[in-house]
């Protein structure tokens, strides 16, 4: 199901403004003075744009500068700059492309949308998205109130005319209950059709709804519904995704629509050998594919998949994108697909795949990686790496799956397989002081042992400020490993030397088994 987010941001020319002119203090000491921009008409100037102390004061746009200096004396008036708001939104939103999703527009003079249909697993939730851009946007100095729903026009209503302090979210299939409570304003209908309506006695999108629509269409045009239409869902509203005109690209446009994953597997081929030519050429690779889907009625679709290096092989990179082409509806058909490098690092050439002792090169681990974290997401995907540690439990530490090499070597002495994350309690009958155990307990169940070695003294860590080494410094592991009657090997360990209690309570523990 399509899910749309509407950026608004209420207060978009003066904020921006204001960080133009970096006011307020980043401290926050002192209050800013009122802030709006203005607008020569008819030989004279009027409010255009207000920040929120101007609007708090009663200043509204339409009014005249004259007029909104008797609220505020102090205003402060900057002429308006229309064009630069445009290229700041435009700004905002390839920032918001390239890190929440790959349809993304600019919504003039105040907003974004944004399509994160298929987007909110990279933040674990749809939620988790909302309140991570929210508090990046905030941080921006930007007033913003941000809305989604299933389509355009209710994300779009909702963000504007239900103030919150955070993000609201209409559940799927919620989108017709929710817009039929909000004024006919929210509907992007002109000024003069919101009056007409309202003199009709028409206050709210409910009451549009049932009413005929033969006589409001003859009055008020087709525009109307259009837009009814779309806030409910029953016509589309295509976003036109933006990307930097300098990113390497490659589209292709069909003479008759296509609509099956084996055609848009074919295509994906072909882009894939565009963009690696491409690629090559500037001495990149990708990090990022952005593909898009245009059908026929104007709605965009797009799949989006990230690389661990990067590459410019066109086979690894067509085998990355064509699994998602699952999540694609073609409807009655798509007209034209680009694909769209939206991020590239620096790559250096490799010789040829063509030679003979290719098979000789050893697995493609970067190609593997890429699969698996596309498949399952880059946060599920880490690796071991040795750690430099006394202790068994800090030895390794958790990584992602190509970080870079951090060249410390795993020890030499032998480890079990499977580490607990916690040593777990057992019962064991051994001979002290350092006989390895003949019999232990662990869950219940009794395993004899026909085997021990050891012990390996481990001292622990006293040089920690927390655990047990910081606390009693004396504290001794004695570790065995251990075969029992069916086979198994344990490692196990007795807290303390088995002679000075000093050293520890002498309790037995299991900390991990052999393959």
């Amino acid at each position: 199901m399509r899910r749309v987010v509407s950026l608004f941001l209420p207060h978009w020319s003066t904020d921006r403004l204001r960080r133009k002119m970096q006011k307020p203090r980043p401290d926050g000491s002192a209050s800013p003075r009122p802030l709006v921009t203005a607008i020569p008409d008819h030989g004279r100037r009027i409010v255009a744009a207000t920040c929120r102390e101007a609007r708090t004061l009663g200043i509204q746009p339409g009014m005249t500068i004259t007029k909104a200096r008797a609220f505020a004396p102090e205003l402060e008036v900057v002429d308006a700059e229309p064009e630069a708001d445009f290229e700041g939104l435009r700004r905002l939103a390839l920032w918001a492309g390239s890190r929440y999703s790959p349809i993304v527009a600019p919504d003039p003079p105040d907003g974004l949308w944004l399509d994160v249909t298929g987007c909110a697993a990279l933040f674990s939730s749809e939620r988790a998205l909302l309140k991570d851009l929210h508090r990046r946007v905030a941080a921006f100095g930007l007033g913003l109130q941000i809305a989604v729903a299933d389509t355009a026009g209710c994300a779009h209503a909702t963000a504007r005319h239900v103030p919150a302090g955070r993000p609201v979210t209409v559940e799927p299939g919620a989108h017709r209950k929710a817009i039929a409570l909000l004024p006919i304003a929210a509907l992007r209908l002109p000024h003069a059709d919101v009056e007409g309506l309202r003199k009709l006695g028409f206050e709210r999108i409910e009451q549009l709804i049932g009413a005929p629509r033969g006589p409001l269409a003859k009055r008020f045009g087709r525009e109307l519904h259009r837009r009814l239409d779309q806030a409910l869902g029953v016509q589309p509203e295509p976003i036109e995704p933006i990307f930097p005109e300098q990113l390497p690209r490659a589209r292709r446009g069909f003479m008759e629509p296509i609509a099956t994953a084996d055609a848009f597997a074919q295509v994906i081929g072909d882009l894939s050998k565009d963009i690696a030519t491409q690629l090559a050429r500037a001495g990149t690779g990708a990090r990022r594919l952005d593909c898009y889907f245009q059908r026929v009625d104007g709605q965009v679709q797009a799949i989006r998949v990230g690389t661990a290096a990067p590459s410019r092989d066109p086979k690894h990179l067509a085998k990355l994108l064509t699994p998602r082409i699952e999540s694609i509806d073609p409807g009655l058909g798509v007209e034209a697909m680009t694909l769209v490098a939206a991020l590239a690092e620096r790559q250096r050439g490799a010789q040829a795949d063509a030679l003979e002792n290719l098979g000789r090169r050893g697995p493609d681990l970067p190609a593997l990686v890429d699969t698996l974290a596309n498949r399952f997401g880059q946060r599920a995907l880490q690796r071991a790496a040795p750690r430099a540690s006394a202790m068994p439990e800090r030895s390794v530490a958790i990584i992602p799956a190509l970080a870079p090499d951090t060249n410390a070597a795993w020890s030499d002495w032998p480890r079990p397989s499977r580490i607990l994350a916690r040593p777990e309690p057992v019962d064991v009958v051994a001979l002290l002081p350092d006989d390895a155990p003949r019999l232990f307990i662990w869950r219940r169940k009794r395993y004899r042992v026909t085997h021990g070695d050891g012990p390996e003294r481990l001292q622990g860590e006293w040089w920690r400020d927390g655990g047990i080494e910081g606390e009693t410094h004396l504290t001794v592991r004695d570790y065995y490993q251990v075969e029992t009657e069916t086979g198994g090997r344990y490692w196990l360990f007795r807290l303390g030397d088995g002679v000075n209690p000093a050293t520890g309570s002498m309790r037995w523990f299991i900390h991990g088994a052999f393959s």
